[in-house]
Parts: structure tokens; sequence; C-alpha cells
């Protein structure tokens, strides 16, 4: 392996659903008309399976600080590499030791914010959702839809969180509520913007959070 990065630096959200869970009482199934898979596809999701390697740098920009890192993965082979400042490292999901466990906290993390529309389906079937036609966005307070998921207690890395998405009628997010542990008030809300369609997947490449100078947003984004 090359030098090791240090996973000391910030991560804002650790996101669930690395390992799903089968045992849920909802959402065994995904359905034509279901909201997860009308999202996703509305974001391109039925692109996806064309993509053989992406590469990004996820920034994160708060007061007078500045953190980065990049990712490139190879989806059909699941091979990773992560740079930074620190160093790098090159690992695949099949076979990962304690050093590549630590680095991919870091990707499950980067990875969610890069590609939120499409966890709805990939998670499926270690969440439970539902689906409000008619709700006050957090930042905006337009009335949009609201799709509600709470993660299963089974695997992830954060078992139990739920994420509140908000969006219009073209089903393209516009912000969303990160809620620990399913928590009534939200831990983190921030919006979605600056999209930019590349190879046919529509990606949200600027997050911020309402009065703050905080910013997470993608640079040198590459889909193959």
């Amino acid at each position: 392996m090359k030098k090791v990065i240090s996973l000391s630096l910030l991560i804002f959200v650790l996101t669930a659903s690395f390992i799903g869970s089968k045992n849920l009482e909802k959402v065994t199934m995904l359905q034509e008309d279901n909201i997860l898979e009308i999202i996703a596809n509305a974001n391109g999701f039925q692109n996806w399976k064309n993509v053989t390697e992406i590469k990004f740098t996820f920034n994160v920009d708060r007061d007078t600080t500045h953190f980065e890192r990049d990712w490139t993965w190879k989806p059909k082979t699941n091979d990773i590499t992560a740079s930074s400042a620190e160093g790098t490292i090159d690992y695949n999901w099949a076979s990962m030791d304690s050093i590549a466990n630590k680095t991919n906290a870091g990707f499950i993390n980067d990875k969610y914010w890069l590609l939120a529309p499409y966890q709805l389906i990939w998670d499926a079937d270690n969440v439970t959702y539902v689906h409000n036609k008619n709700a006050e966005a957090p930042m905006s307070k337009k009335s949009m839809q609201k799709l509600t998921i709470v993660y299963g207690g089974d695997g992830g890395y954060t078992p139990g969180d739920a994420y509140d998405f908000y969006f219009e009628d073209d089903f393209i997010i516009q912000e969303w509520a990160f809620r620990r542990s399913n928590q009534i008030e939200p831990s983190m809300i921030t919006s979605f913007e600056d999209y930019k369609m590349i190879n046919g997947l529509n990606i949200a490449t600027m997050h911020k959070m309402p009065d703050s100078d905080f910013k997470l947003y993608f640079t040198s984004l590459e889909v193959q």
C-alpha cells in the first residue's frame, strides 16, 4: 500500500448504508412508480450502468479553513484510490484491511454527498421511507415535496439516521436535512446547487448551509 491518509481530518456527515439489511418491514422491492426510483432516474441513474470510472475532489470550506481529498472509483470492479495531502491509498471493497476500512468511511461519506439520489436505490433494502407531497423546505421556506428516509439498525456506518429530501415536480433535490439517530431537530441542513450534467449523470456540485459560510463542493469531476 501507498502512504496512508489520516482520517482524523474532518468528516461532516458519516452516512449510513455500506452493508444493507434485508429484514425490514418496508421497502423490499422497487416498483416502477416508486418515489426512490423516480428521484434517482430524474438525476440520471439510468445511465449509471454505463459508468466504468468516476473521479472527483471533495472540498469543504468553513471560516478560513479548507479541506479536500481526491477519489477515483471504478464501480464495476470497486477499485478505489484515495488521495490527499497526507498520501494515497488503493484498495478494493472485496478485500479491505483495517487501514482500508478507515479510509472507506471517508469514501462512503463523500460518495453519498456526490450521488445522494442514487443512494436511494442502492440503499433501498436498508431504509424505510415516507413521501409527503406538500411540505415546507427548511432553507427556502417554499412548498415542496418531501421524502424522508430512515436507515435500519443493521449494518452501515451510522444506523438509524434519517434524511429529509426536498424537491419540486421535476424530482431534482434542492435541499436536504440530515437528522442523526432520527432525532426531530436537524443535525445539518444544506442546499443542492450548481447541477452539472456529466455523461448523463446530473450531479449537484455545491452544498451550502443557511446563514453560514460553510460550503461543501465538488471539483475535477470526470465520468467515463
